[in-house]
């Protein structure tokens, strides 16, 4: 293992943005990561961990050290009649490890096909889509601890799960670097097609008895349709939660807004709306400010047409929010890391919704 100085580290985002790293290793063993954890350099400087890079927008160059996680692997583990346990390396491909479930008729992922990011981002962040969320087939997974460099096992319980959110979010941020995730998938699994664009893709595909693996097609046919390819134009997917708000201020705005959709919240008493909805309604879908812009297809997807500094896409990121605050009276969260003036977000993976 070599520690590089002076590194780029616009291959390693999805945003496409140019910014130095003083120093960045990559890391292929858990022996690499819990060496490297001991050196000066780790202990002194602040720690970026990579993954696919794709929840990661980078406002100023990182004085730190990047750790780029290659950690790999997928194996199944155990088995019964009716369920398979598969771990999977930190840094492999998310979509990659789908395609290994599918490849062996597992179920349960299948709604979670061609999210970008790595498998050790995914719990960080309870990945969900398409009504299915990442903690239904979640078992555990290990993570080093930063301080120590003690590996140490976290279930289900113990990762705390919510919406887009887990411990490692909250009171653990920034105290671990994940290195392996298991997963309990189903050898007879219940499919999830309410969600009515699957349904629609399944009847246009002429498809009446879906399996896991039509599931899969269909979902990969609505992201590429409706989410620019970060190898197009530099993106990060969908760059603000849905909101949350109470049952009172969603009817007050459905009274004026009556085509305002709303979800039944993670809360009693709240009601998700749909972010891109909001920003729709403010005219930034499609609109261009200068280098950067909310994308013609997806407004919840901000992008760098080229040429754009992080700096520029947090601006226009603020300018929106301001705007969704001042005609709705709702604060728009953004689900990217940050990193720069605000500080570094110690794993830059994102799965989109």
């Amino acid at each position: 293992m070599q520690v590089a100085q002076s590194v780029s580290l616009r291959p390693y985002n999805t945003f496409g943005i140019e910014a130095q790293a003083a120093y960045f290793a990559r890391i292929n063993t858990v022996a690499e990561l819990k060496s490297i954890l001991k050196t000066p350099l780790a202990q002194t400087r602040p720690i970026l961990v990579l993954g696919g890079g794709s929840n990661l927008l980078l406002v100023q160059d990182f004085s730190g050290l990047v750790l780029k996680i290659d950690l790999l692997g997928l194996e199944k583990i155990r088995e019964d009649d009716q369920q398979v346990w598969v771990r999977a390396g930190a840094g492999e491909q998310w979509h990659r490890f789908v395609l290994y479930c599918l490849a062996n008729n597992w179920g349960g992922v299948e709604n979670l096909s061609l999210i970008p990011g790595t498998v050790g981002a995914a719990p960080m962040q309870n990945i969900g889509a398409y009504g299915v969320e990442l903690k239904e087939n979640f078992e555990s997974l290990e993570a080093v601890e930063i301080a120590t460099g003690q590996l140490r096992t976290f279930d289900q319980a113990t990762c705390r799960f919510g919406y887009r959110e887990s411990i490692f979010k909250r009171e653990a941020k920034g105290k671990y670097i994940i290195t392996s995730v298991e997963f309990r998938l189903q050898k007879f699994p219940v499919l999830h097609t309410g969600y009515g664009a699957i349904r629609d893709t399944l009847a246009a595909m002429q498809v009446q008895a879906p399996s896991i693996h039509d599931v899969s097609r269909a979902v990969i046919q609505i992201r590429q349709s409706k989410l620019p390819d970060p190898a197009q134009i530099g993106n990060a997917g969908s760059f603000f939660q849905n909101p949350e708000i109470p049952q009172a201020h969603y009817d007050h705005l459905k009274a004026v807004h009556p085509a305002l959709p709303g979800y039944p919240g993670t809360a009693p008493g709240m009601v998700k709306v749909a972010a891109g909805w909001l920003i729709e309604q403010c005219g930034w879908r499609g609109k261009r400010v200068g280098n950067t812009g909310a994308h013609r297809d997806q407004s919840l997807v901000l992008v760098n047409y080229g040429g754009a500094t992080g700096a520029e896409i947090w601006a226009l990121a603020q300018t929106i929010q301001a705007s969704i605050q001042a005609k709705f009276a709702i604060a728009l969260q953004a689900e990217v890391n940050l990193v720069g003036t605000l500080g570094p977000a110690l794993f830059s993976d994102k799965k989109l919704d």
